[in-house]
Formats: structure tokens, sequence, C-alpha cells
């Protein structure tokens, strides 16, 4: 089982707009320990997909996604990347 940090780090991405959420998210990402989640909050329409995407093609866990008074709340666990195949 994976060790879900107790508070995600929270980034606040209202106002921008699409690619700079994820942009951004993925730049923090790089800096948190595997386990950990980071909240997103979004008022870009297209971040909930965007966000999926991402996790899709990146590894991450998309733990969460919802919306709470015209606010996009997403949260994703960092995966460690794959082990190298060498």
């Amino acid at each position: 089982m994976i060790r879900v940090f107790d508070a995600p780090r929270v980034f606040d991405a209202r106002g921008l707009k699409c690619p700079l959420p994820v942009l951004k998210a993925r730049r923090l990402m790089r800096e948190m320990a595997a386990g950990e989640v980071l909240e997103v909050q979004a008022t870009d329409p297209g971040a909930p997909g965007d966000f999926a995407h991402f996790c899709e093609t990146t590894g991450h866990r998309l733990v969460a996604s919802e919306t709470v008074d015209q606010v996009f709340i997403i949260r994703i666990e960092v995966v460690p990347p794959a082990a190298s195949a060498d």
C-alpha cells in the first residue's frame, strides 16, 4: 500500500488558463515525495479533463476530482517513476 500523507500540498491555480495549471503542477510534483498528494484548485473548465489525461500519461494517481463553489478541486497522488528496464 502506498502511503498517502495526511495533509495535501495545495496549489492555487484559480484564474490560470490551460496549459499553465498542468505545467505548474508538474513542476511542483517534481519536488514532492512518492505518496504525497497535491491538491489543485482551478477555475479553468478544462482542468478536470487536463489533469485526468496528465495522470494517465504520467502514471500519477488521480485521487479525487470535484467541484466546490465553481472551483475544481483535483487531488493527485505522486507516484514514483517506473523502474528502468535496463
